[in-house]
């Protein structure tokens, strides 16, 4: 974990800390703010509160201090991300909101939220919490402006452990696309811009389809990637063939309707292919097909929505790993697949902030120390990618 110069910034670091925890009601609390972004840029090494503190202050309570601002002080992080958005927005035009997961690593089962996960990445089950991200993507930068936290049903139902962990009433259990439409909430509440695409990968979770008819209740485009068992059902020329001869096409497993070969095959330039191509070969086919989901085409407040599924094939024989769903079905699938490619932006950039902002370092166990740590690391991730050099190891100036 290397420490970032912050005197070779054009917009001062106090300048930005004013700027997004400037709502704060207390001097100490916008003091502590500051000092605390500070001390994540520019602490090398495990970014805990206590070398945070030694970083930025020589006072001997500056640790007690700090940890009660973090963990305990009763300050609202909403706001603070909203600016955060507006900010970020200022410095770059974001292409797409994606949406990703992240796996916080625990000890012990105190921390808020903490629960035994299966994660697909590694075949293991890990002590963990799980937080759900939303970031503003470009072709070369996701920077992460809202966070969710994970509440199992243990956390949700457990008084004691509500009480002891200050987690506020209206935080309950609710699935992961539940909290990946709420973050799709607070980025439109947040935002002055019109409102990109969303990209989601969250096919390692069940529930997409809620996911999928969440975004389209609220007329959001999006391309998010499909389980390969997920149900579809042809809307294309073979879905009119079926009809004549039975009421309504039959539902089937979306990797099977390409095996299938349903739907269109056509070349694709390498530089266009989605996340997850090898580049192996200098061209990929793409399938293509148009469906419906069953669960959405049979809600009330549904009107048929036809969907275009697409998958990339980069040679013979090899099995596809990635399927993705969209309702913009007009689009060109050269212009899909690269939104496709922006999703790895922000897995890219979950391991920057375990490696670099101490997004895994925080010892707190309250439901609000971890919004308000996951805030603050947001903010200097974002300042240090759009405002600083390249990293590199410096003497730190100590506040006054």
């Amino acid at each position: 974990m290397t420490a970032h110069d912050v005197n070779r910034s054009r917009l001062p670091i106090s300048l930005l800390a004013e700027q997004i925890f400037g709502h704060l009601p207390r001097a100490d609390q916008r003091y502590w703010a500051r000092a605390y972004l500070q001390g994540l840029l520019t602490t090398e090494g495990k970014k805990s509160v206590r070398r945070i503190a030694a970083t930025v202050s020589t006072s001997p309570t500056a640790s007690q201090s700090m940890h009660q601002f973090v963990n305990a002080s009763p300050w609202e992080w909403a706001p603070a991300r909203a600016e955060l958005t507006r900010w970020i927005e200022r410095q770059m035009a974001p292409r797409a909101w994606t949406l990703d997961a992240a796996v916080l690593r625990k000890r012990g089962d105190h921390s808020c939220g903490v629960h035994r996960r299966f994660v697909p990445s590694t075949g293991r089950s890990v002590n963990c919490q799980l937080g759900i991200g939303a970031f503003l993507t470009t072709e070369t930068e996701a920077l992460p402006v809202h966070w969710s936290l994970l509440l199992p049903g243990a956390w949700a139902k457990d008084e004691e452990r509500r009480s002891r962990a200050r987690i506020p009433a209206d935080a309950t259990h609710r699935t992961i696309e539940q909290h990946a439409l709420d973050l799709v909430d607070a980025l439109t509440d947040s935002t002055h811009l019109s409102a990109p695409p969303i990209v989601a990968d969250l096919s390692h979770h069940t529930g997409v389809t809620s996911l999928i008819r969440g975004l389209t209740a609220r007329g959001r485009d999006f391309v998010v990637t499909l389980p390969g068992r997920t149900p579809v059902i042809p809307a294309g020329r073979t879905a009119v063939r079926q009809s004549q001869a039975t009421e309504l096409p039959a539902a089937i497993e979306a990797r099977r309707l390409f095996e299938l070969k349903h739907g269109g095959r056509f070349r694709l330039d390498a530089q266009d292919a989605p996340a997850g191509w090898d580049g192996r070969l200098e061209r990929a086919s793409v399938t293509t097909a148009l469906v419906r989901l069953p669960e959405v085409r049979l809600a009330r407040q549904s009107h048929h929505h036809v969907y275009r599924m697409f998958a990339v094939h980069p040679y013979a024989g090899r099995r596809t790993t990635r399927m993705w769903l969209t309702n913009m079905v007009n689009r060109r699938t050269e212009e899909l697949t690269a939104l496709t490619k922006l999703q790895r932006r922000a897995g890219l950039t979950v391991q920057t902030l375990e490696n670099d902002f101490g997004l895994l370092d925080f010892e707190g166990r309250s439901y609000p120390g971890w919004h308000h740590h996951m805030t603050l690391v947001s903010a200097a991730c974002a300042y240090s990618r759009l405002e600083l050099s390249d990293p590199a190891p410096v003497r730190t100036p100590v506040l006054v």
